[in-house]
């Protein structure tokens, strides 16, 4: 009978990419997981995976048992939910991922009281403005901000979040505000990038009509809070959410620019890998954490005076 270690130890290698991966998320060495997975295998009485010395890939019969797999995962974490809900504390480990600025500001103080109220919950933080993938990183929630597309992941919409263009008055008073869209192209723009993209565009509305812009700089991170400081250092322009920069805003330090033509707002959400019951932990942190996000947004809204008029886009 395939024991249920070695069928994680299969779902995980499926996952990660690589037994070495695998056995990195799981404790275990590449040769740990490739022996359960040759004695699955041998179980099984067919080859799982079609091994090279640079790639591996699922077989035919690999596919179709790593979808049983997944039914039985997915029943497992119904069952481990439906005892939790009969009165059992919630309990196991918690990996949740997060912005970097949206993480230090809420995310990483609402843990000190989630931890305070589910001590039997052992919490994995890992922020980056990086989108990683939440089955390859074994995540169990994620607070997302970006234009969302369809996704075979749970979401919980938060709120809707503008965004603006800044820059410091400084820059604008050495380079001059810009007036229309093109004008960007002239410009120094801070750019969020990460390690293999190859361009980068940015989604303004324009007679309300989304346009990809592409523009460009000489200076780039993969942190947003570095943007900013770059902006209110001189260095460009930056698109940030509103209430990131609404401080800076505020006291002048930064304006906003093509107030006719701002960005696409993005949805602030939670996302899970779970199509259908949600593990107990997972829904504690949720109910706990989506309050203190929106609070915190209505603490940093935007001023009415520096608000860019409303542009929808247009419809069909």
């Amino acid at each position: 009978m395939a024991t249920l270690e070695n069928i994680s130890v299969f779902i995980r290698s499926v996952e990660a990419g690589s037994f070495s991966a695998a056995g990195r998320s799981l404790g275990l060495s590449a040769a740990v997981v490739s022996h359960r997975i040759k004695t699955l295998e041998r179980h099984l009485g067919c080859r799982l995976f079609h091994r090279t010395t640079r790639q591996m890939r699922l077989t035919e019969q690999g596919r179709v048992f790593y979808e049983r797999c997944i039914e039985i995962r997915e029943a497992v974490q119904r069952a481990e939910s439906s005892v939790a809900e009969m009165g059992a504390a919630p309990r196991g480990s918690l990996k949740i991922t997060a912005p970097l600025g949206l993480g230090r500001e809420v995310i990483t103080p609402a843990i000190v009281n989630f931890r305070s109220a589910y001590p039997l919950i052992d919490v994995r933080l890992r922020l980056s403005d990086y989108l990683i993938d939440l089955l390859m990183e074994s995540v169990d929630i994620a607070v997302r901000m970006a234009v969302m597309e369809d996704s075979s992941l749970t979401m919980r919409k938060i709120a809707d979040v503008d965004r603006v263009l800044v820059a410091s008055p400084a820059y604008l008073a050495r380079r001059g505000k810009p007036q229309q869209i093109e004008d960007l192209f002239n410009h120094e723009c801070l750019l969020l990038r990460f390690p293999g993209s190859q361009q980068v565009r940015w989604s303004l509305l324009e007679n309300g009509t989304a346009r990809q812009v592409p523009v460009s700089g000489s200076t780039d991170a993969d942190d947003g809070d570095v943007l900013t400081q770059w902006a209110l250092g001189g260095l460009g322009i930056a698109l940030k959410p509103a209430f990131e920069v609404s401080e800076h805003l505020r006291s002048g330090a930064l304006e906003t620019v093509l107030d006719d033509t701002p960005p696409m707002p993005v949805t602030l959400s939670l996302l899970y890998p779970y199509p259908r019951a949600m593990p107990s932990k997972v829904r504690a942190f949720a109910d706990m954490v989506i309050p203190m996000i929106r609070a915190h947004l209505a603490e940093r809204a935007l001023p009415k005076a520096v608000r860019p008029a409303p542009i929808l886009p247009r419809t069909a």
